[in-house]
């Protein structure tokens, strides 16, 4: 009775379950052409369309683009020297005015000179004293009523006259201090009326047109810097110029201490902008490009493998290698890899993967 019980119930189980089957197939059947025909094109692509991400993007821009060596240096006068006397003596003139500019030449500074015009006349009359007593003792020796030595000595006595003039007169040249070439020059530190000794000093004299700039790169740019490479200088007193110049001369001998190269350069200053003693920095100019091609400093995604851009192309955004080169302010070259034609995305790269596809929010050309 039991067991005639149990295959009842497994019995009406078994007949529910076709049941549902067949209630389920057949409702299948009626609503599949419904749903087929409430969808299209349109409805397969919806989805696509909302998982498109919202990204910024440039153009790539064309420029010029420079490759640079970075260094320091200080501003020096073309000529420098300070003015000092070579005799001691007294100042009786001053004929020059703090910072003016001077002439090769041109005196400056007069000592007292009463006493060397003095020692002057005595050389002269000396000189002509042993002129005549050399013309006579030759004279009587050509007669044969002198000796020679006489005549010897009275040559002698005359070279030396000779030599005591000379010296007077430099001596009387050195009391007036010339300018040694043509400059500005400084303050000075004596007045009218000092007495001075030899080398102590008097002004400084500059000549700052020309000027030279002397600095150090390292030695592993050796190979990239020649004499008359162009450089452009900057200075912090003279905000937003810059000032070009020409490489003149490399020391031969690299500093050990530094592994530095000294260089110096010259560079133009016929309105004075410039002074002596500047802070430099300079910019030494090692090739021009003129059809670079450069993105936006953000549009760069750096990988393990190497630097990457997301370029945009028919809707998507292609991961793609390129080689980077010189930077400038929120711009990078690309040296290879990217068209002048690309456009790379600039924002929302975190979210991308290679063939996502995107949606422009702001498309832009650089530097506009």
């Amino acid at each position: 009775m039991k067991r005639g019980l149990r295959y009842s119930a497994v019995a009406v189980l078994l007949a529910g379950l076709a049941g549902g089957a067949v209630y389920y197939w057949h409702f299948a059947e009626q609503s599949a052409p419904a749903q087929s025909s409430a969808s299209g094109p349109s409805a397969a692509e919806s989805p696509q369309v909302a998982m498109a991400m919202p990204v910024e993007a440039e153009a790539v821009t064309v420029d010029r683009m420079t490759t640079e060596i970075r260094a320091v240096g200080t501003l020096q006068s073309n000529e420098a020297v300070v003015l000092a006397p070579e005799i001691a003596g007294r100042i009786s003139e001053i004929l020059f005015e703090e910072g003016e500019r001077v002439a090769a030449g041109e005196p400056l500074v007069k000592l007292d000179s009463e006493i060397l015009e003095a020692e002057l006349a005595q050389a002269r009359a000396n000189l002509a004293l042993s002129r005549a007593n050399y013309e006579r003792a030759n004279t009587l020796a050509r007669q044969g009523t002198g000796t020679e030595r006489a005549r010897d000595e009275a040559l002698a006595e005359l070279r030396s006259d000779e030599a005591n003039l000379a010296l007077a007169e430099a001596r009387l040249a050195k009391a007036t201090i010339r300018a040694p070439f043509a400059g500005v020059l400084g303050l000075r530190g004596i007045s009218v009326g000092a007495y001075v000794t030899p080398g102590e000093r008097i002004v400084n004299l500059e000549q700052t047109d020309p000027l030279k700039v002397d600095f150090r790169i390292p030695e592993v740019y050796l190979s990239d810097v020649r004499v008359g490479q162009r450089i452009e200088v900057t200075v912090d007193a003279r905000p937003g110029e810059s000032f070009g110049g020409e490489i003149y001369a490399i020391d031969p001998l690299v500093d050990v201490s530094g592994r530095a190269i000294r260089l110096r350069a010259r560079i133009p200053n016929p309105d004075g902008r410039l002074n002596p003693g500047l802070f430099a920095r300079v910019s030494i100019i090692v090739d021009v490009r003129e059809n670079a091609v450069i993105v936006p400093e953000s549009a760069i995604v750096p990988r393990r493998d190497g630097n990457f851009v997301f370029r945009i192309e028919d809707g998507k955004a292609i991961l793609t290698k390129v080689e980077i080169g010189e930077r400038r302010p929120g711009q990078v070259e690309i040296l290879s890899g990217l068209a002048p034609d690309a456009t790379v995305v600039t924002a929302g790269q975190q979210r991308l993967q290679d063939g996502a596809p995107v949606q422009v929010a702001a498309a832009t050309t650089a530097g506009t």
